[in-house]
């Protein structure tokens, strides 16, 4: 019995070891990934169409509530807006493998464009908005999250002008890939 005790805590070690390589292999893809999400937010396209929804939201824009959010199917064409708009669409031509869902928020947290329907119509209050707003890269937590159907960390940068932050851009990344 007392061998078996020592091989399981040497093999339990080696599992050990290796789950902590992964861990930190992990942390260096991932923060290669927020770099390259951080140059996708000076892009001019999504300044641009950030600037322009905080300066002169659309009706839909301004109207539309969480509840009302929640009632809309991926075919309806609200949704269809955000898909087909400038963001949008720079979203979908920047969709790699490791993107698991992308949106793209004005100042107040409401979507200007993304890849799919989101959980939320606004993430004013939440960490993923309200950090880059300060200027600050945000990363949460590893989750399965529902709209994009797998597991991921979200890395959220800011969105400038001028050096001033105008809107935020959340990225997924889906950790199969």
């Amino acid at each position: 019995m007392k061998f078996f005790s020592k091989y399981f805590l040497v093999v339990f070690g080696l599992f050990n070891v290796l789950a902590v390589a992964q861990a930190i292999e992990s942390d260096a893809k991932i923060g290669q990934r927020a770099k390259e999400i951080a140059e996708w937010a000076k892009e001019a396209t999504l300044i641009e169409a950030v600037k322009a929804q905080n300066t002169s939201p659309d009706k839909l824009i301004q109207e539309l509530t969480q509840d009302q959010w929640e009632s809309l199917t991926i075919l309806d064409e609200k949704i269809r807006y955000f898909q087909k708009s400038k963001a949008g669409q720079f979203l979908k031509a920047k969709k790699l493998d490791w993107v698991s869902e992308a949106f793209v928020s004005d100042a107040e947290g409401r979507k200007v464009g993304f890849l799919e329907k989101t959980s939320s119509w606004s993430h004013d209050g939440k960490a993923k908005h309200d950090k880059p707003m300060n200027g600050e890269t945000w990363k949460g937590n590893l989750e399965f999250d529902e709209s994009a159907g797998v597991e991921q960390v979200q890395i959220s940068v800011p969105i400038l002008e001028q050096d001033k932050p105008i809107g935020s851009l959340v990225v997924g990344i889906d950790l199969s890939k």
